[in-house]
């Protein structure tokens, strides 16, 4: 099927010829978990069972935790992320099906519990990956014929945190099935708005869960569904000692410490399909639903004195998609790749402002407004994966992509690229991709701004011209080379150039964002990787260059100041996520019997701050251990038990200081965490 790995296509009984080759290329990677894709050209970091247990947290962690350790890859507040220089723009898939992203993202929903193997696919995409093109993360659910068996346990610690849960997995006859879930309930929800160890009103309660189901139908066809969902309830954390800037009905006495907001984040999603695998012939064609929604309830007294604002916002969007992929082994020098994908999204807005007068009585109203946006996206993609020789690889194809939104438009995107085995150590991959991505359908929304004329939530600027797709030329360099059988280095450049280029901001109390368009945008930079492993000890390091930055504001002007207006209209600006330098490095040592010692860190420079981004924030870098043992009990089992320690060193942290373009409050990173947890396997 197009776009698996080829350990997938082994589990699922594909016979190849090139097999052995690639695993034998696949052994010499080890040292390292980045490298590159001959059949594609793109840069791949992949993270397996083992890495992901290494990690801080491990099988506790979520997607988008495991994911930061990849090169370039930038941490934002509440989860999100950024990579190389893009705001979300991450197309996920689950068993090579796209599942459109939600409202809140999609990283939180999965565990390391319920993974096999994730992977981080950047470069120039060929042309089978087409509308969500910043990155593609390529998500293997664990199978229970090859993994039976499963585990429960429990964790806990700092900010009160308890987190059980649970995995299974087998096989009945024909049937392959995995399920996993787990429940979290902390203090600590969403990042802390001061420097201090612990927020006031911050509390989370979170269930999450995953069910994979395969049945083979005939010898070469198998069936197969899929189904998670995760439930979040946050409180909002509240910035205690803030003056009151407006009054309410004659009272102006604000204690911002005791507010009262909450937040409801909820998503699921389901996917049913047919894989078919015959001879030269692979295919799949597979039905997806995702549902999500975002619900924010004000303390509208509270809110209504701090800034004049108190909204009730709800946002609900409901996906459904097709997808049809097919390939076939021409012969040794040609792998014809060819495929489609429509969706339809319909995305509800709600939302019910209590607002001020800016005149007269400070007596509170309410403007509500309700609407619908519907989405329909289609693409068609068709490319020759063609072997020049032994070791020159051309991957040319061409996809075509249509949308019909609040605008509609199309685009033709070629995409080629070149891998060359230079030699038995060395290997050079060039891409290039023209790319066409649309607004993210569930995040879009159409306020009539007249409405609000005369109150304290009447814009500056008073225009709102939709959102636009983003078109962009896409070229990238990737070198990789083996200086022995321990240590693999390599380096990835790219430069990027973009008409009206995306981006997103949060412009209100609400954890949830806006989308908008600069005119131009460009993004370029270097990542550089190194792996290194030796026995039972392994270490990974990464260090990327990166520049982001924007020009003239087509959409959504109604979120900005007339002063940051003029300001992007004559020069360029740092978008909001830029970070200059970002970093990461970790190591695992199994050094006894059961034992695991592992260590890792993160460092970035600062996102943008202050007028126009024009500054960064202070640049940070924690430090983070782990150790785990695996031992028996008579007539009691195998057991594993977990200690970690988050932010070693309990470095104080700012990713945002609530200043910037589309930044809606400060926010602090994790101050350090002691957790530990034990679980049974069985």
């Amino acid at each position: 099927m197009l776009g698996l790995p080829i350990a997938a296509l082994a589990q699922d009984g594909a016979v190849m010829a090139e097999l052995p080759e690639l695993v034998v290329e696949s052994a010499r990677a080890a040292a390292t978990r980045t490298g590159q894709d001959p059949s594609s050209g793109a840069s791949v970091t992949r993270f397996g069972r083992e890495e992901i247990t290494a990690l801080p947290q491990g099988e506790a962690a979520t997607l988008n935790q495991v994911l930061l350790h990849a090169p370039g890859v930038v941490q934002e507040a509440a989860g999100d992320l950024h990579v190389r220089g893009d705001h979300r723009n991450l197309q996920y898939r689950i068993e090579g099906i796209a599942i459109p992203e939600g409202i809140s993202g999609f990283g939180a929903l999965l565990e390391g519990r319920s993974v096999s193997s994730v992977s981080l696919i950047t470069g120039a995409l060929p042309a089978q990956y087409g509308q969500r093109t910043a990155a593609v993360v390529d998500v293997r659910l664990r199978d229970g014929a090859v993994d039976p068996g499963g585990s429960a346990g429990i964790s806990g610690g700092s900010n009160s945190l308890i987190q059980p849960g649970g995995s299974y997995g087998g096989a009945l006859g024909g049937l392959r099935y995995f399920l996993s879930g787990s429940l979290l309930f902390s203090d600590r929800g969403f990042e802390n708005p001061t420097g201090g160890v612990n927020a006031l009103h911050n509390a989370t309660r979170q269930g999450r869960g995953v069910v994979q189901l395969s049945y083979p139908v005939t010898e070469t066809t198998r069936a197969i569904l899929v189904a998670g969902t995760v439930q979040q309830r946050f409180q909002i954390p509240n910035v205690p000692g803030q003056p009151a800037a407006y009054s309410v009905l004659g009272d102006a006495l604000l204690d911002s410490a005791t507010l009262r907001a909450r937040q409801w984040n909820r998503s699921q999603f389901a996917i049913a399909g047919l894989r078919h695998e015959s001879g030269p012939w692979e295919a799949t064609l597979a039905l997806s639903a995702r549902q999500t929604s975002l619900s924010y309830l004000p303390d509208v007294r509270g809110e209504l004195l701090a800034s004049g604002v108190a909204a009730r916002v709800l946002r609900e969007n409901l996906s459904l998609g097709l997808q049809g992929d097919a390939q076939y082994r021409l012969n040794a020098a040609h792998t014809l790749r060819t495929g489609f994908s429509a969706s339809h999204d319909m995305t509800r807005n709600a939302t019910d402002s209590a607002v001020l007068p800016l005149s007269g009585p400070d007596t509170p109203f309410t403007i509500s407004e309700r609407g619908r946006i519907a989405t329909r996206l289609f693409g068609f993609y068709a490319l020759d994966e063609w072997r020049l020789s032994e070791a020159l690889t051309l991957n040319l194809g061409a996809r075509f992509d249509a949308m019909d939104q609040q605008v509609s438009a199309s685009q033709l995107s070629p995409r080629a690229s070149l891998v060359w085995q230079a030699s038995e150590a060395t290997s050079v991959s060039l891409g290039y991709a023209r790319t066409f991505t649309p607004a993210p359908a569930e995040l879009l929304a159409l306020p009539a701004l007249s409405r609000y004329a005369g109150t304290t939530l009447a814009p500056e600027v008073n225009r709102n011209d939709p959102v636009r797709p983003e078109r962009a030329h896409y070229v990238n360099l990737g070198l990789r080379h083996r200086l022995s059988e321990e240590i693999t280095l390599g380096v990835e450049l790219y430069h990027r150039t973009v008409r009206d280029m995306q981006d997103l901001g949060q412009f209100g109390r609400a954890y949830v964002f806006s989308p908008y368009n600069y005119q131009r945008g460009r993004a370029y930079g270097v990542e550089l990787s190194a792996g290194w492993r030796r026995g039972a000890l392994s270490a990974q390091a990464s260090l990327a260059v990166s520049r982001s930055e924007g020009r003239g504001l087509m959409s959504s002007q109604y979120v900005w100041s007339a002063a940051e207006l003029a300001q992007v209209a004559r020069k360029y600006v740092r978008t909001d996520h830029d970070q200059l330098l970002t970093g990461s490095a970790s190591t695992s040592w199994q050094g006894w019997e059961g034992g695991t010692l592992n260590a890792s860190l993160l460092y970035g420079s600062g996102m943008r701050r202050g007028f126009a981004n024009s500054q960064s924030v202070t640049p940070y870098v924690t430090v983070n251990l782990g150790v785990s043992q695996r031992f028996s009990l008579p007539r009691a089992g195998e057991w594993v038990a977990r200690v970690d320690v988050i932010n070693l060193f309990d470095r104080n942290y700012m990713l945002r200081d609530g200043t910037g373009i589309g930044v809606g409050a400060p926010q602090y990173g994790l101050r350090r965490a002691v957790l530990a947890g034990v679980s049974r396997e069985f």
